[in-house]
């Protein structure tokens, strides 16, 4: 029985270690950039352990690396907007760190750059939906039921605000854009979102 945790504890300290060394390899570099030699080497683990803990190798391996940034974004926009009392704040402090932490060098590429490529649009966007949709909706629908913002269907106006702060993330992923323009993009966000205000 003993032996039986040893080994579990063995198998998932070495899928942590794929994970942590393929998100700082793709990261850094990209998909693309990064052979599933060199993600095995980094992570002092043989090809077979990868293909154990990822049958479809390094795209699976990068899914679950995309899954666990996504996962860490969306935490951030619900640690942010929960430390908030008022609801309308909580709404665009939420929505300003999704910006914020999907830009970080850490995310951008994966999320962004790579996220899309690799896995194409629908999955990705099916992808993005389960980790980030929920919160926006509850937030959103809190802010109707207050009298905050007009009585409407909630769902498709969280789709319209998840689609425009993905695609202002994307343009801040891009190479078209410069570090200057967060603080402008939150600026326009701050300005969109003040629209929907009942008052």
């Amino acid at each position: 029985m003993r032996q039986q945790g040893v080994r579990a504890q063995q198998r998932e300290q070495t899928r942590q270690a794929l994970l942590r060394e393929s998100r700082r390899l793709f990261s850094e570099r990209g998909y693309a950039a990064v052979g599933t030699a060199e993600l095995v080497q980094s992570a002092g683990v043989t090809k077979g352990a990868l293909y154990h803990h990822f049958p479809g190798g390094k795209t699976d391996l990068f899914r679950a690396v995309l899954l666990e940034a996504q996962q860490e974004v969306g935490r951030r926009v619900a640690a942010a907007a929960d430390a908030q009392e008022d609801p309308w704040v909580r709404l665009t402090v939420g929505c300003q760190e999704f910006l914020a932490a999907a830009t970080a060098p850490e995310t951008e590429r994966i999320m962004l750059v790579d996220g899309p490529a690799v896995l194409g649009w629908s999955e990705w966007r099916a992808m993005d939906e389960a980790a980030s949709a929920r919160h926006l909706t509850e937030a959103l629908t809190s802010l109707v039921d207050a009298g905050i913002i007009a009585p409407q269907p909630v769902t498709p106006l969280a789709h319209l605000l998840s689609g425009a702060m993905n695609e202002a993330a994307l343009w801040l992923a891009s190479s078209s854009a410069g570090p200057e323009d967060l603080a402008d993009t939150a600026a326009a966000l701050t300005r969109m979102l003040q629209a929907l205000r009942a008052d």
